[in-house]
């Protein structure tokens, strides 16, 4: 009967059926295998992004200041409006005419505290 390997383990099943597979993956040690295993190859790519991006600034393809039009965040103190809509709402699309308001409409209106409950007359 054919073994199945494990890239991930570095390991040979006893069997290759489904439920051994489906075991075997479903396994904490071979979780974690291939948890590292991915965590190198993301650490590789980023090295590898690096490594370009420095050679690129050392052949003087990169410009000191990459964004010369940013003069970085506003000072401190300046209001910034948020994105609104056209009915007062922040975001979305503007109301269609004739359309009854959203949920940027007006709010809905305040009930009262409850009636107070008096006792019959002729109570005990």
């Amino acid at each position: 009967m054919p073994k199945y390997y494990c890239d991930y383990c570095d390991t040979y099943l006893t069997h290759d059926s489904p439920s051994v597979r489906k075991t075997h993956c479903q396994g904490r040690k071979h979780k974690e295998n291939v948890k590292i295993y991915y965590q190198k190859w993301m650490e590789e790519q980023a090295q590898n992004l690096i490594d370009q991006t420095t050679a690129a600034f050392q052949a003087g393809k990169i410009a000191q200041n990459p964004f010369p039009n940013a003069s970085g965040p506003p000072p401190r103190g300046t209001m910034i409006p948020p994105p609104t809509n056209y009915s007062g709402g922040p975001g979305g699309p503007p109301p269609q005419p004739g359309a009854p308001p959203g949920p940027g409409g007006p709010p809905p209106p305040m009930m009262g505290p409850p009636p107070m409950m008096m006792a019959p007359p002729g109570g005990p």
